[in-house]
């Protein structure tokens, strides 16, 4: 493969000295210097930029006096701003590049130093793909580690070839920006720094700005980009459902530090109203197996009934009692919808890995409480039926909204497909900017300190 990719450099390097004679040694700099190590090895996305000056080069270098400069200077310009975007400025080789080396090649152009002129050349083109990638995905995304986004294109991104568009743009800045997420709260987070520095007063303290910069990275590593989704954020324990510029807010309960609410990504596919709820468990064991060998009553007055391996329901009796104390696993719990069941009179659904799903509850007077990371891992949602209401309109359901407010008020089981499901976004944002001020969240997982560690390190 590495060979493979040495000839297709060659082979550009061919066609690039039949069509720009007058900057025969550049080029051919440029293709001998990606065939060696020690100019790759300071690269961060070498394979990237080996693509760049293949696949999609223009012809032009960035150091080249007939394309114009302003291509160049918008470039460095961006790189020396970094930090604007959220970014780290000790990331795009800037202690290599500078406008003073720029203005140097464009002043005294038969002095220039090829070499040299090469190595800026590639540089620029990395640091420039480093901050495309680190726009789109962030530096430090859990999912896809920069060796995977160096390798190929992921999720329909791919770098080189936006910077590569972007050179044929009249707004070659603006065309490297729409790699940035599109989401509400990351707009407002770039909203926001572009008034600070813009203004340089209201200064933000070190402490805040840390939780911008965190908050921005985690933003970074969400795919969801569309207008409609629902984003529930952890810390603070509020469910936002999008509809283009309109947000609906609705408050929510969130998983213990002990049973956390995962972060995650999926779509809302279909609701159900007066849903039984299969007992998890761990949750039967821990919670429930002790109430029912003090408690004979336990079962018939919260509505559970047992089951064994074969699905089969069991009378739970003294002798029964033994079986199901001694060997746990080999039986599980359902509730019986109605007033008291665990998961209210609604449940939304959505494919994950962890079993977690939003939910109604019969535990109304959570909703007061500031602090409402009560749950084992679930989603207990404020309102439920004005949510459920709001997916029919947005599915262009409205004429079912009837059939769900009596099949809410007689406890029917029935189920609502969406036609357009709808993205779920479950994330742990512990900063946010609510009318245009930042408001920071306690971290109730303990996890902004892991990330810290992380940007420290650079």
């Amino acid at each position: 493969m590495k060979a493979l990719s040495y000839f297709v450099v060659i082979l550009f390097a061919v066609s690039y000295t039949a069509t720009y004679p007058q900057d025969v040694k550049i080029g051919t700099e440029i293709t001998t210097a990606l065939m060696d190590n020690t100019y790759l090895s300071k690269l961060n996305y070498p394979k990237s930029v080996i693509r760049f000056y293949t696949d999609n080069y223009s012809g032009d270098s960035w150091t080249d006096s007939q394309h114009g400069w302003d291509q160049s200077e918008i470039a460095l310009a961006l790189l020396a701003q970094a930090n604007h975007y959220g970014l780290s400025l000790s990331d795009y080789h800037l202690e290599s590049l500078s406008f003073k080396k720029l203005k140097q090649w464009r002043d005294f152009p038969s002095e220039k130093n090829q070499q040299e002129r090469v190595l800026f050349d590639i540089l620029l083109t990395d640091g420039l793909i480093t901050f495309i990638n680190n726009l789109h995905f962030g530096k430090y995304n859990p999912l896809y580690d920069s060796s995977r986004i160096d390798s190929s294109r992921t999720n329909g991104f791919c770098a080189d070839e936006i910077l590569s568009v972007a050179r044929l743009q009249a707004d070659f800045q603006g065309a490297i920006l729409q790699a940035q997420p599109t989401i509400k709260a990351y707009r407002d987070f770039q909203a926001y720094l572009d008034r600070f520095y813009a203004v340089n007063k209201g200064l933000p303290s070190t402490a805040e700005m840390a939780k911008i910069i965190l908050n921005m990275e985690r933003l970074r590593w969400i795919s969801t980009q569309g207008e409609n989704y629902i984003m529930v954020n952890i810390p603070s324990y509020m469910l936002e459902f999008h509809q283009g510029d309109e947000v609906s807010n609705f408050k929510v309960v969130v998983g213990k530090p002990t049973t956390k609410t995962p972060v995650l990504e999926s779509e809302i596919e279909y609701f159900s109203t007066a849903p039984d709820w299969r007992v998890p468990s761990s949750i039967f064991r821990n919670e429930i197996l002790p109430e029912i060998l003090k408690d004979r009553g336990y079962l018939t007055d919260h509505h559970y009934t047992v089951y064994d391996a074969q699905g089969n329901e069991v009378v739970v009796n003294a002798s029964t009692r033994r079986k199901i104390r001694n060997n746990p696993t080999k039986y599980s719990v359902r509730q019986s919808s109605g007033e008291d069941n665990a998961l209210g009179a609604v449940v939304f659904r959505f494919q994950n890995p962890h079993a977690v799903y939003v939910h109604d509850t019969p535990q109304k007077q959570f909703f007061k409480r500031g602090k409402r990371a009560l749950s084992h891992g679930c989603i207990r949602v404020e309102n439920a039926d004005r949510l459920a209401a709001m997916l029919l309109s947005y599915d262009d359901s409205e004429y079912r909204i009837s059939e769900l407010e009596d099949a809410i008020q007689s406890y029917e089981k029935k189920d609502f497909i969406l036609n357009k499901p709808l993205p779920i976004i479950i994330t742990y944002l512990t900063c946010l900017i609510k009318e245009g001020k930042p408001i920071v969240y306690t971290d109730i997982y303990q996890f902004d300190k892991s990330l810290e560690d992380e940007f420290n390190q650079n």
